[in-house]
C-alpha cells in the first residue's frame, strides 16, 4: 500500500469511526437532555461554560454556539474562576462544566461554589460515577467510545462533546423560536450574518428616492434625479408606484425627451421588492434582470426605499 493511499484510509477510518460514535449517541442520548435543556430555558441569568485542555477548547465553542443562537453564555477559565472569576457566577446562573473523565481536578473551585450557592450545574462527562457526575444536577453522559486511530488523543470524546454541544443550542434555539433575523443581530458584521440580512437594513429610505407624479415634465423630472444621484426616479400616482425611470429609459426616449411627461417615458410594472425580503434574494432578482437598483414597495404598493446593487456587495451578500 502506497503512503498516499495509506494516509486517505487512516483519515476514512477516523471519520467513519467517529461518524458511528455520533450515530450510536443519537440513537440513545443523555437521559437528562430534555430536562437539561428544560432548566437552561428557565435560567434568568446565563450560562457558565468551563473545562480545561481539551474539554476547555469544546466549552469555549459550545459557549459561543450557544451565545449566539439566543442563549446569553461564556466561558469562565478554571484557573481564573479560583482567582477571582468565581463572582462573576451567581444565583441565577446555571454552569457546564466538561471533563471527560469527571474528576479534572482544576473545576474543584467550580463545583463547589455551584453547590455552596446552590446554582445549578450540568456534568458532562463520560464517566457517570466520577466526581463532577455525582456533583451534578443534570448529567449529560458521553458515550464510552475508543478514541480514533491509536486511541492516544481525545478524538471521538471530544467529538462527541462537541456535537452534543450543538444539539443542546440547537434544541435551546428551537424551543426559543429563534429566527433569522434573530441570528443577523448577534453577527451584523459575519458572512453569515450578512447572508441572512433583509432588504430594509441595507436600503436607502424615502429621503433618497426622487418622486414624480405621472405628468411631471421630464424637465423637472431629470432636476430631482440629479438632485437625488440614484439614477432612478419612481413615478407615482396616488401613493402608490406605477413606473420607474432610469439611465436606460433616458436613453431610448432621448430624442424627444424635453416634450414628455414622466408617465411616457417610465417602465410600467417595474421590478420591486419588499422590505422585509432577504437581501440575497433582491440582489438575485438585480443580477437576473440586469439591473442595479431596485425599488423597495411596502404592501401598499408604496415606494419606501432604494436597493443598489453596490450597497448589497459592500455589505458582504454575495
Amino acid at each position: 500500500m502506497s503512503d498516499q493511499t495509506k494516509i486517505l484510509a487512516t483519515a476514512a477510518q477516523v471519520l467513519e469511526h467517529e461518524g458511528q460514535a455520533l450515530v450510536r449517541m443519537a440513537q440513545n442520548l443523555p437521559a437528562d437532555f430534555v430536562s437539561t435543556v428544560e432548566r437552561i430555558l428557565k435560567i434568568k441569568g446565563r450560562i457558565i461554560l468551563s473545562g480545561i485542555g481539551k474539554s476547555g477548547h469544546i466549552a469555549r465553542k459550545i459557549a459561543s454556539t450557544l451565545a449566539s443562537t439566543g442563549t446569553p453564555s461564556y466561558f469562565v477559565h478554571p484557573a481564573e474562576a479560583s482567582h477571582g472569576d468565581l463572582g462573576m457566577i451567581t444565583h441565577d446562573d446555571l454552569c457546564i462544566l466538561l471533563s471527560n473523565s469527571g474528576e479534572t481536578s482544576e473545576l474543584g473551585d467550580l463545583i463547589n461554589h455551584t453547590r455552596r450557592f446552590s446554582i445549578p450545574l450540568v456534568g458532562m462527562s463520560s464517566k457517570e460515577d466520577s466526581t463532577l457526575m455525582r456533583a451534578a444536577d443534570f448529567r449529560l453522559t458521553l458515550p464510552q467510545e475508543p478514541e480514533a486511530g491509536s486511541g492516544i488523543a481525545p478524538t471521538t470524546s471530544t467529538t462527541m462533546a462537541l456535537a452534543l454541544g450543538d444539539a443542546l443550542a440547537m434544541a435551546l434555539m428551537e424551543q426559543r423560536g429563534f429566527l433569522s433575523e434573530h441570528f443577523r443581530t448577534y453577527h451584523p458584521g459575519g458572512k453569515l450574518g450578512a447572508q441572512l440580512a433583509l432588504v430594509h437594513q441595507l436600503m436607502h429610505g424615502p429621503e433618497a428616492m426622487a418622486v414624480v407624479a405621472p405628468d411631471t415634465a421630464m424637465q423637472d423630472t431629470l432636476l430631482k434625479m440629479s438632485e437625488k444621484g440614484f439614477g432612478i426616479a419612481c413615478v407615482v400616482d396616488h401613493g402608490k408606484l406605477v413606473g420607474v425611470i432610469s439611465d436606460g429609459d433616458l436613453r431610448r426616449n432621448s430624442e424627444h425627451l424635453g416634450s414628455r411627461t414622466a408617465q411616457e417615458v417610465a417602465t410600467k410594472s417595474p421590478k420591486t421588492v419588499p422590505p422585509d425580503m432577504m437581501a440575497v434574494q433582491a440582489l438575485a432578482v438585480m443580477n437576473e434582470n440586469k439591473i442595479t437598483v431596485l425599488v423597495v414597495v411596502d404592501t401598499a404598493g408604496a415606494p419606501v426605499g432604494l436597493l443598489r446593487i453596490h450597497d448589497c456587495l459592500r455589505a458582504g451578500v454575495a
